[in-house]
């Protein structure tokens, strides 16, 4: 359904540079060292300074790029507030780094501020062992699971510091964004807490990741609520962003600014529906129980890279449970001790 999207501007920002795509709100765009390969970010002009929507990997690359937009972008004007949408590294990894440089707090929600900081330091059910054991768990090889833990602290690597204190923000909220005023939309599912913005004076929709205009936003479980339906809580979050204004442009953490939210939201509806009943017919035609490693391929019909298949685990656990949720499939533990999923 993107073909029902419109899309007012064809190309990116170039590095170092900005975009105006609303009055007083610019677009940067920061390189990342994966698949998906950049990040948007919106500076949004106040009085007397700016008001920074997230931060950009916490690496040598884009603090380079930050370097040029003090001097250019900023023109001279401070940087007074920083909103990060949510935990993830290609939004927070600045965060601690620019509040410190600028002075200014960080304002996120509260289950943002906390995860990051139990990822960070690898506690309360978020360390890389809790991963590798749920993952074990649901049928991944010892190969794959070696190299996963191979990899190390990689949410260090990307936010090598968090910001000690926090300005906190909620749903429902008014919050000043530079000269904006706009509403914060939670979202769940893809994070613990993810805060949009919404700015309904001027028509703007600062949507993080929870809106993507060509990609569904990976929704997954994670070893600290194992048996959670974190699918459930996605799409029962894009009801709040179907309600706003067609006329209403979104801004995507990645990919292009667009217009047509209520046709997104239907098409991420409709996408999640039929990868569940693919599903449910695989493990109905298995003959057998299946793990979520077994689903892997029916999910993600590519070749995925480390990363990306560290995602896909967390994403087929997430349509499993979901389906097991819905009493669609039935949740089973295998004589081998792997969970495992067959019809009723």
């Amino acid at each position: 359904m993107s073909s029902a999207l419109t899309f007012p501007f064809d190309a990116p920002p170039p590095p170092g540079a900005t975009r105006e795509v609303a009055p007083g709100v610019h677009w940067l765009r920061m390189p990342l060292p994966f698949a998906l390969d950049h990040i948007n970010l919106w500076l949004v002009e106040g009085a007397p300074g700016w008001t920074l929507i997230d931060t950009g990997l916490g690496d040598p690359a884009t603090r380079a790029l930050w370097e040029r937009h003090f001097e250019r972008a900023l023109a001279g004007r401070p940087l007074e507030r920083i909103v990060v949408t949510h935990y993830h590294p290609d939004h927070a990894g600045n965060a601690a780094w620019l509040a410190s440089r600028c002075g200014v707090d960080v304002h996120m929600t509260m289950a943002e501020f906390l995860t990051g900081h139990a990822i960070h330091a690898q506690s309360s059910g978020y360390a890389l062992a809790d991963t590798v054991a749920l993952f074990r768990s649901h049928g991944v090889d010892d190969e794959h699971l070696a190299a996963l833990g191979a990899r190390g602290n990689a949410y260090r690597r990307g936010v090598p510091e968090l910001p000690r204190r926090f300005a906190r923000i909620y749903a429902g909220e008014r919050l000043r964004v530079g000269a904006l005023e706009a509403r914060v939309i939670a979202g769940y599912g893809h994070s613990p807490e993810h805060a949009a913005l919404h700015a309904a004076a001027h028509d703007v929709l600062v949507s993080g990741d929870m809106l993507l205009p060509r990609i569904s936003t990976n929704v997954s479980v994670w070893p600290a609520e194992a048996l959670a339906d974190p699918l459930a809580r996605f799409l029962g979050s894009l009801d709040a962003f179907a309600a706003l204004p067609e006329r209403t442009l979104v801004l995507p953490s990645h990919g292009l600014p667009f217009r047509g939210i209520a046709a997104r939201v239907a098409a991420l509806h409709e996408h999640h529906a039929a990868r569940l009943a693919e599903l449910e017919e695989a493990i109905a035609g298995a003959g057998a129980p299946v793990s979520a490693a077994d689903v892997v391929p029916l999910l993600f019909r590519r070749e995925l890279d480390m990363q990306q298949r560290f995602f896909a685990i967390g994403e087929a656990i997430a349509h499993l449970n979901h389906l097991a949720a819905a009493g669609r499939v039935m949740r089973a533990m295998a004589p081998d001790g792997t969970v495992r999923f067959a019809t009723n």
